[in-house]
């Protein structure tokens, strides 16, 4: 692969490792920078999961998820992320659009401790009632994604794998890879997309 199929995406101005020198860097300030480098064969992300996860967004809302892609957020990544091959895992997404790729929590709202309300994961109820919170984190392999209510020192319980997962209550606040949604949410889910994504790793 030549350097001119790969370009690496920095975000927050972090230092570029030195097995990417030579390669095109682009400092992504805004999601919509990546709109204009969706050509290439191969993305190098240095950043974190919550910038692997809008790159996705990105990409996922312009239909090309045949693009490659790696997050390089340790430098002894890097020399991988340039030359491992790819291998399409499953992606999993919310209603709106928005790509998760480490972990997404429901969680009580500042007012209260709990979230009170349904979460079902497939066919099979997660919790019905009061529970602290909820993890949703993507699998690599099929059905796509498990989910987990919390305990009291906010530790995942039980998994449960399945293809969807759906909260319904009287509010939770909603963290997708860290980054919390600015307004609590009473419905929300997450699911596999009918196409997964390439990732180098």
């Amino acid at each position: 692969m030549t350097p001119a199929e790969m370009v690496v995406l920095r975000f927050g101005r972090r230092p570029v490792p030195r097995a990417l020198v030579g390669l095109p860097v682009h400092d992504v300030t805004n999601p919509t920078d990546v709109d204009s480098l969706v050509d290439a064969h191969r993305m190098l992300v240095v950043g974190g999961q919550a910038d692997l996860a809008g790159v996705l967004t990105r990409l996922l809302r312009a239909d090309r998820l045949d693009v490659e892609v790696a997050l390089v957020d340790r430098p002894w990544r890097a020399r991988r992320a340039r030359t491992a091959g790819a291998r399409r895992v499953p992606l999993i997404r919310d209603e709106t659009g928005t790509v998760v790729t480490g972990a997404a929590y429901w969680l009580p709202t500042e007012s209260v401790r709990t979230i009170a309300g349904e979460g079902v994961v497939d066919d099979t109820v997660l919790f019905d009632g009061e529970v602290r919170g909820v993890r949703v984190e993507p699998t690599a392999d099929l059905p796509g994604l498990r989910a987990s209510v919390l305990t009291g020192r906010m530790r995942p319980r039980r998994w449960i794998t399945g293809r969807a997962v759906q909260l319904g209550t009287t509010g939770a606040l909603l963290v997708r890879d860290g980054v919390a949604a600015p307004r609590p949410v009473r419905r929300s889910t997450f699911y596999r997309h009918t196409t997964g994504w390439l990732a180098v790793r």
